[in-house]
């Protein structure tokens, strides 16, 4: 590592912890990885956080990166994942689920010290889709159901603009592409007219902006920005939590969260990984910061 990790923990010992006594000493820690990019690439974005984690608890620290969102959300209902960074509505799928499953403790921040990201709209700059009106009888591709950007907020602001999600009704056809990644690339390579991906829509374009799949896909040389065009842009939307498993040890919690607030000043490459791209680190969260998305999920499960 590239600093101790008592300099990270600011004094914590880096010894197996003494844990509270209201919860068993852990003999692993698990950190699932929401799905957005491939896995090897999710894998080795997070491989930095994983080192350091072994050295702050004293036990091996596994990665678990799920073909789908969904995959993450059932490790935390079932208690096979102790942490992981959630976008908004995968937190409400927790916590409408179970809401003593997680607790929210950090939320990214980014470079202008605000706490959201938008939902983004793209098309292929020769395509002649410059906005939302260019797209009749066309095919619109979203990543996964329980993304927030890549569905639950365009399912609700879209419609609201006119624009009916219905297939057929506006656009020809609406299409998960299982991914934030998997839309990018199936909108550079043609496979849908339009998609929506996520990123905090500050800095320059030509780089994916400073942090989300869009700088992702852009470092990773699988698009050129210049090939492609914004089309559309959501209200800002809160970033999603870092949750841990409510029930760990209190110690466990307070070490992962020190960790991670820490980490960009302790390893600001490590942090650019973990966070999709530039950040100024991350803040406490609380659970109030998502009651309105929880409300438009639980409106969204009523309605089907």
């Amino acid at each position: 590592m590239k600093t101790t990790i008592a300099l990270l923990l600011a004094g914590a010992a880096a010894a197996p912890m003494a844990m509270a006594q209201d919860a068993a000493p852990i003999t692993e820690f698990r950190i699932g990885l929401l799905g957005g990019e491939n896995a090897q690439d999710r894998l080795a974005s997070n491989e930095c956080l994983k080192g350091y984690a072994e050295e702050a608890l004293g036990v091996p620290v596994s990665l678990f990166a799920p073909a789908d969102y969904n995959g993450v959300i059932q490790g935390l209902l079932g208690g096979t994942l102790d942490m992981a960074w959630l976008g908004a509505s995968s937190y409400a799928a927790v916590y409408v689920d179970n809401p003593d499953a997680v607790e929210p403790v950090l939320v990214k921040t980014n470079l202008d010290g605000s706490f959201t990201y938008h939902s983004i709209g793209i098309a292929r700059a020769d395509s002649g889709v410059a906005s939302l009106a260019d797209m009749e009888g066309k095919r619109f591709g979203f990543g996964d159901p329980n993304s927030t950007s890549g569905y639950l907020i365009p399912l609700v602001e879209i419609p609201a603009q006119g624009y009916s999600m219905v297939p057929g009704e506006y656009f020809g056809d609406v299409v998960f592409t299982g991914g934030h990644e998997q839309t990018i690339l199936a909108v550079a390579n043609g496979d849908v007219d339009a998609g929506v991906t996520w990123a905090d829509g500050l800095g320059d374009w030509a780089e994916g902006y400073n942090s989300g799949a869009l700088r992702k896909a852009a470092d990773a040389g699988l698009v050129d920005m210049n090939d492609l065009v914004e089309i559309w842009r959501s209200e800002p939307i809160p970033e999603g939590p870092v949750v841990l498993r409510k029930d760990l040890p209190a110690e466990v919690k307070a070490t992962m969260t020190d960790l991670v607030r820490n980490l960009v000043t302790t390893d600001q490459e490590c942090a650019y990984g973990v966070a999709a791209g530039e950040t100024a680190g991350f803040s406490p969260v609380t659970h109030d910061a998502y009651e309105t998305i929880i409300a438009i999920r639980e409106a969204e499960i009523a309605a089907n």
